[in-house]
């Protein structure tokens, strides 16, 4: 039948798998098998081909190019945190004062947010902190016993591929010794009746030579 698959070991009741050269021969084996495979048939022909820039962006693309340059990589610029004068020409140029005037109001907002920031995390950073934990510990729950779950199953499995390999290797004992018997029976068998033959032979050849004949000879 095609799809079927013969079972010729039984590891569970199998002896002999801890002799000496038993593994180097396994091992001669395999390699011996995979010299000698050859596929005929590309398993990922179903698939599209890789597209190994699809998440590539431009910030990833130069960072890359930076990497495989060996270049340093730029300094974290603070500049934006700076509040700088107007230069020393433009003391008296209103629209250089305005440009300084808009930058602290701006890091003015910046600081006020993050001042706003700590505020909500120190009145709602621990509860959310605390259900983020309950979600977490929830799911490493779920995982525990889903992973128990699959051990039951892998171990059931194993003890049912034991219980059935020790009773394939029983039945196999059984018919060892039977074949055994009746192959003993059938020599010691063949050894009577080879006697038998050898006494009838021998029987004959003394009655040849007494000149008689054999019983049913005279009959006739």
């Amino acid at each position: 039948m095609a799809g079927e698959v013969v079972v010729d070991a039984l590891p569970y009741f199998d002896q002999g798998y801890d002799d000496p050269g038993v593994k180097e021969a396994a091992i001669a084996l395999v390699e011996e098998e995979t010299r000698r495979y050859r596929p005929t048939k590309n398993y990922l022909d179903y698939l599209p081909n890789p597209n190994y820039h699809a998440f590539e962006t431009e910030i990833i693309k130069n960072e890359m190019e930076r990497v495989q340059a060996r270049l340093p990589m730029d300094m974290m610029s603070m500049k934006r945190y700076e509040l700088p004068t107007p230069p020393a020409g433009k003391m008296t140029d209103v629209s250089a004062w305005q440009d300084c005037v808009d930058n602290s109001q701006a890091q003015l907002e910046h600081q006020s947010l993050r001042i706003l920031n700590l505020e909500l995390m120190s009145e709602y950073g621990g509860p959310a902190w605390r259900s983020y934990n309950t979600v977490l510990s929830s799911m490493i729950e779920q995982a525990q016993k889903h992973l128990q779950d699959l051990r039951k199953k892998i171990q059931e499995i194993n003890w049912q591929r034991k219980s059935e390999q020790t009773q394939s290797g029983e039945k196999l004992r059984d018919l060892e010794t039977t074949w055994v018997g009746l192959v003993s029976k059938n020599y010691e068998i063949e050894r009577a009746c080879a006697e038998i033959e050898k006494e009838i032979t021998e029987e004959d050849q003394k009655n040849v030579r007494r000149g008689k004949k054999r019983p049913h000879e005279n009959d006739s």
